[in-house]
C-alpha cells in the first residue's frame, strides 16, 4: 500500500513540474506540451534554411565574398548593400550574377560565347564560397540568436534536424560544423541547392530532405527568413515560421503560420519547441 502511494505521489509530481515547465506563451496564446515524448511524437523534425536564418550571412558573408571574388578577377563589379538585396530576390548565386549582368551588361573581362561565360560563372561562385567559407572560419558571423537554444532543445527532445539551402554544400557544412560545433552538426542532414534541380521557391529542397530522411510533412516546421523561403514551404506544404533578417524585415509573408523579428535567445519571451509543435497542421 506504501509502494503505491510513493508511486501515486510521483506521477502526480511529474506531472505538475510538466504543467509548469511545458507552457509556451507568445501572442498565439499558451501551448501545452505534457512530456519530451509526446512532442517528439508531434513534431518530427525542424528544417532550417541557412543564409539569413542560422546566421545573417547575405550582407556581412556572401555579399562581401561576392565583391572580393570580382575584384579578383579584373571584374567592373560591385554590389553595394542596397544592390545586393535587390538581387537576393533570384535564388541561388550563380543564377544571381547572371541576372544581374544580363540587367546592367556583362564586364568586358568576361567571355562573350556564352557557354564559357556560364563556365567564368561557376568558376567566380566557387571562388566566392572560399572566401565565404573564410570568413566562417574566422567567426565573423556569429549564429543569430535563438539558434543554438533551440537546436539543443531538439537534439534533447530527439527531434530531427536538417538544413536546407540554395547556398554550396561545402559552404553549409563548413558554416554548421564551426558555428555550432562538430557534436551539434553531426546531428544534421544538409540538402544544399546544388543538390537539386530546381532552387527555392520551388519546393525541391525541403522535399528532397523529407523524402530522403523519411519525414512526415505534417509533423515537419520549417525556418525561414524570405518571401523565396517562404515561397519554397508553400509549395512543399510544410509548416512554416518566418524569423526576419536584415534583408528580409519589409517583404511580405502573408499566410505563413508565424513571422517573428527573432527566434530569441530567452525561451520565456522567445520560440520554443512548443511554438513550432503549436505550427503543426
Amino acid at each position: 500500500m506504501i509502494q503505491q502511494l510513493v508511486a501515486l505521489l510521483i506521477v502526480v509530481g511529474s506531472a505538475g513540474a510538466f504543467t509548469t515547465t511545458g507552457m509556451h506563451r507568445l501572442s498565439r496564446g499558451a501551448v501545452p506540451i505534457s512530456t519530451t515524448t509526446s512532442l517528439n511524437a508531434e513534431l518530427e523534425a525542424i528544417l532550417w534554411d541557412m543564409d539569413g536564418v542560422l546566421a545573417d550571412t547575405e550582407r556581412d558573408g556572401h555579399r562581401p565574398a561576392f565583391n572580393q571574388a570580382f575584384e579578383e578577377n579584373k571584374l567592373d563589379c560591385v554590389w553595394d548593400v542596397e544592390r545586393y538585396g535587390v538581387l537576393l530576390e533570384v535564388g541561388g548565386g550563380k543564377e544571381r550574377m547572371t541576372a544581374h549582368w544580363n540587367e546592367v551588361g556583362w564586364p568586358d573581362a568576361m567571355p562573350e560565347d556564352d557557354e564559357k561565360r556560364q563556365e567564368k560563372v561557376k568558376e567566380l561562385h566557387l571562388r566566392k564560397t572560399d572566401i565565404f567559407m573564410d570568413l566562417i572560419d574566422q567567426k565573423v558571423i556569429p549564429l543569430r540568436p535563438g539558434v543554438l537554444r533551440i537546436i539543443d532543445d531538439a537534439i534533447a527532445a530527439g527531434i530531427r534536424l536538417a538544413v536546407c539551402s540554395t547556398s554550396n554544400e561545402k559552404a553549409v557544412r563548413n558554416l554548421v560544423n564551426t558555428l555550432m560545433g562538430p557534436e551539434r552538426a553531426s546531428k544534421f542532414q544538409i540538402f544544399a541547392g546544388d543538390m537539386v534541380k530546381k532552387k527555392k521557391p520551388a519546393p525541391d529542397v525541403y522535399n528532397m530532405a523529407v523524402e530522403t530522411m523519411g519525414l512526415d510533412k505534417a509533423k515537419c516546421v520549417i525556418v525561414e527568413d524570405s518571401g523565396i523561403g517562404w515561397g519554397a514551404a508553400k509549395a512543399a506544404e510544410i509548416s512554416c515560421i518566418v524569423t526576419k533578417s536584415s534583408y528580409t524585415a519589409n517583404e511580405d509573408f502573408t499566410g505563413a503560420n508565424m513571422i517573428v523579428e527573432e527566434l530569441g535567445d530567452d525561451p520565456s519571451s522567445g520560440v520554443t519547441l512548443e511554438t513550432l509543435a503549436s505550427l503543426l497542421k
